[in-house]
């Protein structure tokens, strides 16, 4: 069950991605909902997200 949740917030902050402060946003509730080791995958996934996107790296902070 948990991996879908994993699956459905990577697909969510894909689809935010457009709007840094709603990334942001939906990063926060995502940290709140997430596993610790899904958070250790997220923070791996978001590098590799956000290498080609500097408007969405600020966000990073909050992992």
């Amino acid at each position: 069950m948990s991996r879908m949740i994993y699956d459905y917030t990577k697909m969510v902050l894909e689809r935010v991605s457009f709007d840094p402060e709603l990334f942001a946003k939906e990063l926060k509730k995502a940290i709140k909902n997430l596993l610790p080791y899904e958070i250790e995958n997220l923070k791996k996934w978001l590098l590799f997200f956000t290498n080609e996107k500097p408007e969405l790296q600020d966000c990073l902070v909050y992992l």
